[in-house]
């Protein structure tokens, strides 16, 4: 794929080699495990290629404001398996930006396994959109059925809404498929308002199979409330209803489904899927929900999802790697475009309930007033970090969530029996993960 602009040669530059200029964590900082080395990610020529990668056991949900490329940099460097997602972006801004596109969508090659999220009730825009996007190999183009924000599902009129008309959603996903060479994906939820049975759950899944490629469901495992509730309420006041997910599962044998909402820990990843799930995701237990981080939570997934080695062993490397980035491209789309605040949000929670995290966090306040690189802030910063911390490998306590979803075969809803006659031929595009 040719590249866009200088910008994007400089954004897909592989972090800089160990002891390079830029390099940090000196003296007080230094490792102490002897041979270390900066946790490193895979360059773009040893990246594996698009269809190649593991399936996507765990992947991290899209998220605005959280998921843009400083994140999933970070995000990354934990873990090589982990399947990444971008945060939502409308058709109309890829359409209206198209002598731009590298800030909306030009992410760093070690980043695949990636999907990209698109939004948007407009089919001609919905296939521009993907066409323009089909350039910058994602790994899967995902369209967002489950966002109730106001300013979304509202005024918007896509995200969840699209939930009532499954024949739309259907053709929307026929005209994306049409216009990429990489499956395709919707993210749901189980209904919408007072649509909210497992009969209507199954008519739009079987309406969107029936009319297009699609083989690929993420299931958020609540409905969506479109009035009376903010976003985050809608995270936490509808029921979970993990017997629909697993219902689907059964009823849908040649679809792949996706579980999420409501699993923060890796014990109930596992669990899952032990009960059968294909796939999880997580979202904000992924960088911080009061109870984790990103080194809690995306540093087993490689190990204990995966059954892979652990990419890293300290933060100590990770944060050496993640400053080569952060400094490489401050201010590469004007100035302050990236700034330093941005680039180092991420971090703020990679040290979520250790010894020293409060202090870093006064500290970061401050130094965020003055610093203008990735390092300096660093510098003037982890000195609140003991090193016992920096250096620490990944670990956790025993399991204590074996039986997680052990009661929900008892609670499965009746077999839907209504499946449209589809012979679903396009198997192969079911997800890069089949």
């Amino acid at each position: 794929m040719a590249m866009r602009s200088a910008a994007r040669h400089a954004l897909l530059a592989p972090p800089l080699a160990p002891g390079s200029p830029g390099a940090f964590l000196r003296g007080r900082f230094s490792p102490r495990t002897p041979g270390a080395r900066p946790c490193r990610a895979a360059s773009s020529a040893s990246a594996p290629a698009a269809g190649k990668h593991l399936p996507p056991l765990f992947s991290v949900a899209p998220m605005m404001d959280w998921t843009d490329n400083h994140y999933r940099t970070l995000a990354r460097l934990i873990s090589r398996h982990a399947w990444l997602y971008t945060e939502m972006v409308v058709a109309e801004t890829i359409v209206h930006q198209k002598d731009n596109l590298d800030r909306f969508l030009a992410f760093p090659k070690d980043q695949h396994p990636i999907v990209l999220q698109i939004g948007g009730s407009n089919l001609e825009n919905l296939a521009k959109a993907t066409e323009l996007a089909n350039a910058y190999s994602y790994d899967e183009i995902n369209l967002n059925c489950g966002c109730p924000s106001g300013k979304v599902a509202g005024h918007g009129c896509f995200g969840a809404r699209l939930m009532f008309d499954p024949e739309f959603v259907g053709d929307a996903m026929s005209a994306i498929a049409a216009n990429c060479d990489v499956p395709v994906s919707v993210k749901c939820r189980i209904g919408v308002d007072d649509h909210d049975s497992y009969e209507e759950l199954c008519e739009f899944v079987d309406k969107v199979v029936s009319k297009s490629p699609t083989r690929h469901f993420i299931i958020h495992a609540r409905k969506a409330l479109l009035s009376g509730l903010s976003p985050a309420e809608n995270r936490k006041v509808p029921p979970l209803k993990y017997e629909y997910y697993f219902a689907l599962l059964r009823d849908f044998p040649d679809v792949k489904f996706t579980l999420n909402g409501g699993i923060t820990t890796v014990d109930q990843v596992s669990s899952s899927i032990r009960q059968g799930a294909h796939g999880v995701m997580v979202g904000r237990a992924s960088y911080n929900n009061g109870f984790s981080s990103p080194w809690n939570m995306l540093g087993h997934v490689d190990t204990e999802i995966y059954g892979k080695p652990t990419r890293c062993i300290s933060r100590r490397q990770i944060l050496e790697s993640y400053q080569d980035y952060g400094d490489s491209i401050i201010g590469q789309y004007g100035p302050s475009r990236p700034n330093v605040r941005q680039l180092v949000k991420p971090l703020l929670h990679l040290f979520h309930s250790e010894p020293g995290n409060s202090l870093w966090k006064r500290k970061a306040d401050s130094a965020l007033r003055y610093c203008k690189t990735v390092k300096s802030f660093l510098e003037e910063t982890l000195d609140a970090i003991p090193d016992s911390v920096l250096d620490k490998p990944v670990t956790r306590e025993q399991s204590i969530e074996e039986r997680y979803f052990a009661d929900v075969d008892s609670l499965l809803p009746p077999r839907y029996t209504a499946l449209t006659d589809c012979s679903y031929e396009n198997s192969e595009l079911v997800t890069a993960s089949t």
